[in-house]
């Protein structure tokens, strides 16, 4: 059986990106359609769910989805350092219940959700330009026809492959996670752990989600490391190493796995009658390769103007430039800041990491953030440089700017 459909707007992939691109749309007036290949919304959860206070609060995420943290500690081979907040400035999602809302905000706002629908083909008109999408719903074959497509299929790119505008991502990080009760743990503390044996281009993570549950993981650069997270975590997991045998006896709950692109913005996200968004576009901060806050921000930006472009009744790629201009715009000379000192992480050996953290020690709570956020705006940079005369944070300072 074949089934066809006709909607304004096609969104590829129920993640954050894809949810708040439908919501957004959707509230401008357009129809919308929004395809999930799983059974339900986030039924795979492949991310830790980290993120910050202050975009949960601008996109209006209930206070039951998330867990505040307000000290980040940091465990290298032979250093142990904590910053410690008077508020909470970062937070664990409940990545399901949270994932669940945002499609549930799109629904409510008039968007229809498609799950079980697993996209495989595009359509295209004579001048080779998207219409449309292809592939298998729950009753069969089932056709998608649109003004405008929005990739947000996240690291596979369905789309934008399907099209033959990208290739996989050359780099990238693997991260593979437990979410685990335990015995005893600071609720408010996250744990963050570099150096060789906890990953050899990356690090290994304590993200509580409050009630003695946390997540316990492991993420690795690629293709700089050919370690496979699932194999480090488990062993981290087995001989208890660094801050992990504080937590006493650990009940494995549920497992997950999840890739993110590490190539910087090297996409292009606007063509005809085309818009990528989330991680199909790379939009992830490298420090800690998180990037759920880009996608729900970007997301909606996509969605608003689609719906601008498809009301004009111009899909052209320069109609929907704005999108493009409005990202990049604001996060661009962030992230390829960021990813010069990911670079110079990734390099460290275990003594460097402990003379590293001592330096990371030297900031204020909300330095850190800024820092760790990827935030390298030139003013907080020459404050930072300001504010710490010490010869490494200054170099530090350098490294972003792009000095030697």
């Amino acid at each position: 059986m074949s089934e066809e459909y006709h909607y304004d707007l096609v969104i590829v992939g129920g993640g954050p990106a894809g949810s708040s691109a439908a919501y957004a749309a959707a509230k401008s007036g357009i129809k919308v359609a929004l395809l999930e290949k799983e059974k339900s919304i986030a039924e795979t959860v492949r991310t830790s769910g980290v993120t910050w206070i202050q975009n949960i609060k601008e996109f209006g995420i209930p206070d039951d989805c998330f867990n505040p943290i307000k000290n980040f500690s940091f465990c290298s081979p032979n250093n142990e350092v904590t910053i410690s907040d008077s508020i909470a400035r970062a937070a664990v999602l409940d990545v399901r219940k949270t994932y669940r809302w945002l499609a549930n905000e799109a629904q409510q706002s008039g968007a229809a959700i498609f799950v079980k629908t697993n996209i495989d083909k595009v359509m295209k008109n004579e001048k080779g330009d998207i219409v449309g999408v292809h592939g298998k719903g729950p009753n069969g074959d089932v056709t998608f026809h649109s003004k405008v497509v929005i990739d947000a299929s996240g690291f596979t790119s369905t789309v934008c492959k399907a099209m033959g505008l990208a290739t996989q991502w050359k780099r990238f990080g693997a991260g593979a996670e437990y979410e685990v009760e335990v015995e005893h743990v600071d609720p408010q503390t996250w744990w963050l752990m570099v150096g060789q044996q906890y990953s050899p281009a990356g690090y290994a993570w304590i993200f509580p989600l409050g009630n003695n549950i946390v997540r316990i993981g492991v993420g690795v650069g690629k293709p700089e490391s050919n370690v496979d997270p699932t194999e480090r975590l488990k062993e981290l997991m087995e001989k208890r190493l660094g801050p992990i045998k504080k937590l006493g006896k650990l009940t494995p709950i549920e497992f997950h796995y999840g890739l993110i692109p590490n190539d910087g913005l090297s996409r292009k996200t606007v063509f005809n009658n085309l818009i990528l968004v989330g991680d199909s576009a790379g939009q992830a901060n490298p420090l800690v390769l998180e990037g759920i806050r880009y996608a729900i921000k970007f997301g909606r930006v996509a969605g608003k103007v689609s719906a601008d472009a498809i009301k004009s009744s111009n899909t052209n790629k320069e109609a929907l430039e704005a999108y493009e201009k409005n990202w990049r715009k604001d996060i661009e000379s962030k992230i390829n800041s960021a990813g010069k000192v990911q670079n110079r992480w990734i390099g460290l050996t275990d003594d460097e990491w402990d003379t590293e953290l001592d330096i990371i020690k030297e900031l204020k709570p909300e330095e850190f953030i800024d820092f760790i956020k990827a935030d390298f705006g030139l003013s907080n940079m020459i404050k930072l440089a300001t504010h710490h005369p010490k010869l490494a944070v200054r170099q530090l300072f350098n490294i972003v700017k792009g000095k030697k």
